[in-house]
């Protein structure tokens, strides 16, 4: 399965990264390799935790990125 991540950069140093189609699939790490590392173990437990309780396993929506060209 594929899901989008969303890692953000935190001001005081490490990252942040969240799984929007896991509804609270949440991690961090130092660097940007260790949160993404971090979020993929946290997904799978995620994931494994909706199939031991017979729950649907979440999809994802479809995704799309935007180009935006702002004048200063």
């Amino acid at each position: 399965m594929r899901f989008t991540v969303v890692l953000e950069q935190e001001p005081d140093g490490g990252f942040v990264v969240r799984v929007p189609a896991l509804p609270g699939c949440v991690s961090q790490g130092d660097s940007r390799e260790e949160a993404l590392e971090n979020i993929r173990e946290a997904a799978e437990l995620y994931l494994e935790d909706c199939i031991a309780a017979g729950e649907p396993v979440p999809v994802e929506a479809e995704t799309a990125q935007i180009e935006l060209r702002v004048s200063a």
